[in-house]
């Protein structure tokens, strides 16, 4: 069983209202909840012999959406903290992302410009350790656009639930907010 983990030393972190921050732990939660529903149900059906079934193939499926949903939201609270630094430009991660992009500066804007691309998902720098190579990369929904292999190493929440109450459908917005309370250690030491 997956336990929700917890991210209350968020509230108060500058540019997210608590109220955001406390909605978006619960859809979270609800994400834990039901990764955990589905793994017992898919338990029960494969006990029961009943895996060559329509509700064993559809929750089978539905598992990556749910699992998905869990981990990304557990890397992208992970992500932020509410007393920012900045990223050590002397760090692995800052010299690999400028042997990539040329520089910090094109790297920030190629993210930016992923993160506010119409539609509902995530915006993610990805690492290939096979290839040793950094994508920005949209997940499309939970479970559609990972790249296979390749580790998460910065986790942008980008579906409306992570913005509207404080933004609107203002996502640039958004996305500075974002980018001024990233815990740079973290996603460095991901890297």
């Amino acid at each position: 069983m997956y336990e929700a983990k917890n991210f209350d030393h968020l509230i108060g972190t500058p540019g997210f209202s608590d109220q955001l921050m406390k909605n978006h732990f619960t859809l979270y939660q609800g994400y834990v909840m039901n990764t955990n529903k589905i793994n017992g149900i898919l338990d029960d059906l494969l006990k029961t012999d009943k895996t060559a079934t329509p509700e064993y193939a559809e929750l089978t499926r539905r598992f990556g959406w749910e699992f998905n949903g869990m981990r990304l939201h557990e890397y992208y609270f992970a992500n932020m903290t509410a007393t920012p630094g900045t990223m050590d430009n002397n760090s692995p991660l800052a010299q690999k992302i400028i042997s990539e992009f040329s520089s910090l500066e094109n790297w920030e804007k190629d993210f930016k410009a992923v993160a506010t691309m119409r539609g509902i998902g995530w915006a993610i720098l990805a690492y290939d350790e096979v290839g040793d190579r950094l994508f920005n990369v949209w997940i499309n929904e939970h479970d559609v656009g990972h790249l296979a292999g390749a580790k998460p190493i910065l986790v942008m929440d980008v579906f409306e639930h992570a913005y509207m109450l404080d933004y609107g459908v203002k996502r640039a917005d958004y996305v500075n907010a974002f980018w001024k309370v990233i815990d740079w250690k973290i996603v460095a030491g991901r890297f």
